[in-house]
């Protein structure tokens, strides 16, 4: 059997809580021995679930968000779930540049950045039930390994 690891992590969706959901995961990736870049990208990832979360799914009020993080193998499996509003389009919510708060200067790019950075990207919803991001990301994936040869 492949070697796995599992955690949860329940926070309150307060903006400073964010940077504690990064280092948290990137701290529970690190038996993957990934790259720095690797670490970046999953910091990233999460950064842009979590936001959304406390922004959309909460609209700034206090409330929950959970994350479970699993490694099995390379690989890594990382949920963010809010019991929020929900996300009445999901498809159009997942569309570069669409934002349901441009007074507040949002980018519409956080699933467009969590699509790019991991290796896959799921999203659940339901209005008045909250969202729930799924993501992976195989570790050492696009790592080269040089070899050394004697002549």
């Amino acid at each position: 059997m492949e070697h796995t690891n599992e955690m949860q992590l329940i926070f309150d969706s307060r903006s400073s809580n964010e940077s504690f959901a990064r280092v948290t995961v990137a701290a529970f990736m690190t038996s993957l021995n990934p790259t720095v870049e690797e670490v970046s990208d999953v910091k990233t990832a999460v950064s842009e679930a979590v936001t959304n979360a406390i922004i959309h799914g909460y609209e700034n009020e206090v409330h929950s968000i959970c994350i479970r993080c699993r490694t099995e193998g390379k690989t890594l499996y990382l949920e963010v779930e809010d019991t929020g509003r929900g996300i009445e389009d999901v498809k159009q919510a997942m569309e570069p540049l669409f934002t349901t708060k441009p007074e507040l200067d949002r980018s519409g790019m956080g699933f467009s950045f969590m699509e790019a950075f991991m290796d896959r990207l799921e999203v659940f919803s339901a209005p008045g039930k909250g969202t729930t991001v799924r993501m992976e990301k195989t570790i050492g994936k696009g790592r080269r390994l040089w070899t050394t040869q004697s002549l």
